[in-house]
């Protein structure tokens, strides 16, 4: 607990603002860059391999850069080998996969869009922290080819937000089936597009002003979004079937001075059916003694709240919720990072400023892969991406538990001790 020491486990040459885990492949996701302005910062995604070294450390290589020209890819989701990435006013999607360098020059040949690239790092200098220096930078000067790459083929593009100002995309989802994708951005409309027809099927306004998040249920009966009109919204198709109220929670605090910033569904481990919702409340505010900000969980069949926590006066900035609704993760914009217990809210595991900005985005390892052990000997792993392009990943080792037997032969020689403690200090007790 407290301030402490992260190791980078990769540098990337640009800021980074989202990143997503292949629960398929194991394959880590992430991307951002420097926009349209000419600085000379790139724009791409890189795709990194995972490997855990012994029980419970990690490292990655960069297996390939795929360059996104002039936009910056700013949020991103993926699903069954795709990925929808929100680059300005419109959202991209590209096809990736693993394969042989002959099948990668055979797309190629087939006159698809494709970036092969691989990557296994040769052995560079070391810097203070023992880290190869290539592999920190991300440069990808200093690369060979291996027998397998990754090809990245273009696909389709909509245009997710139709603001005439600065039309920007904030968030982006696949539905839990694969079935839809979802869009939100700064004109206010949730925009849902059957996937992967891309035949658009709702374009509602859902907020006055910027949509910030949003999520949906499994089985897609509930969509869930979150404004910066200080609204979080519940929606059946298009229709409005309830709007949340955290506030009824805690009567002491006043209307409209804390303004929702994240929500997203999760499972209830144990639980088949039952599901559970989860927001974050900042304030919308900032004052020079900063108020908590907070963290809420509803039921996700009635939605009504569960219990608020308070999670610390730093503002949060990401939310992300493990596989099986276990463990929360949460980001802020000085750069903490903290792992908290779903179903306490209780505060598991934190880090003040690992990152040396805003946290941009978090993605908990999957629970499993087939054929890969990646979580090793830790409860859970979560990696986080920030504006200070360091990708870290923060792991909970296992908790020590004890047999129920050794704590039983535990307490009966205990009693026996007492037993025999008193039988000397007073003769004929027993």
């Amino acid at each position: 607990m407290g301030k402490r020491k992260v190791p980078d486990l990769y540098r990337a040459p640009f800021p980074l603002y989202s990143i997503k885990v292949d629960a398929t492949t194991g394959l880590v996701i992430t991307a951002g860059g420097g926009g349209a302005s000419k600085t000379g910062i790139k724009n791409a995604l890189h795709f990194l391999e995972l490997r855990l070294v012994g029980e419970q450390q990690y490292s990655a290589s960069l297996l390939h850069s795929h360059d996104t020209d002039t936009r910056a890819t700013m949020n991103m989701a993926v699903g069954n080998g795709v990925i929808a990435a929100g680059q300005d006013g419109t959202c991209c999607l590209m096809r990736f996969k693993h394969c042989s360098q002959k099948e990668g020059r055979d797309a190629a040949k087939d006159g698809n869009r494709v970036q092969q690239g691989n990557a296994r790092r040769r052995a560079g200098k070391r810097d203070k922290d023992g880290q190869d220096e290539s592999a920190g930078s991300g440069d990808m000067s200093d690369m060979k080819d291996e027998s397998a790459c990754i090809s990245v083929t273009g696909l389709a593009e909509v245009q997710s937000d139709l603001n005439p100002q600065d039309p920007l995309q904030k968030v982006v989802r696949f539905s839990p089936d694969l079935s839809l994708l979802l869009t939100g951005g700064t004109d206010g409309h949730i925009r849902v597009w059957e996937f992967p027809s891309l035949k658009k099927k709702f374009d509602f306004k859902a907020h006055e002003g910027e949509i910030e998040d949003l999520d949906m249920s499994l089985g897609n009966k509930h969509l869930v979004s979150v404004g910066r009109d200080f609204s979080c919204s519940v929606w059946s198709g298009s229709q409005l079937a309830m709007g949340l109220k955290w506030l009824e929670t805690m009567p002491q605090i006043a209307e409209k001075t804390y303004r929702y910033m994240a929500c997203r569904f999760g499972k209830v481990e144990d639980q088949q059916d039952a599901l559970r919702l989860y927001t974050v409340q900042i304030p919308h505010k900032r004052d020079r003694k900063p108020p908590p900000c907070y963290l809420t969980k509803w039921n996700g069949k009635s939605f009504l709240p569960m219990l608020t926590a308070s999670c610390g006066t730093e503002v949060i900035s990401s939310l992300a919720v493990s596989d099986s609704g276990t463990f929360i993760g949460l980001g802020t914009v000085t750069g903490s990072v903290a792992i908290y217990i779903a179903f306490s809210l209780q505060k598991l595991y934190y880090v003040q400023e690992s990152h040396g900005i805003v946290v941009t985005d978090m993605a908990f390892l999957p629970d499993c892969l087939k054929d890969k052990d990646i979580k090793g000997n830790n409860e859970t792993a979560m990696l986080s991406v920030a504006v200070d392009s360091r990708c870290q990943v923060h792991a909970v080792p296992n908790r020590r538990s004890f047999s129920i037997w050794l704590v039983l032969f535990l307490c009966g020689l205990v009693v026996m001790g007492v037993v025999l403690l008193l039988q000397y200090l007073f003769p004929g007790f027993i």
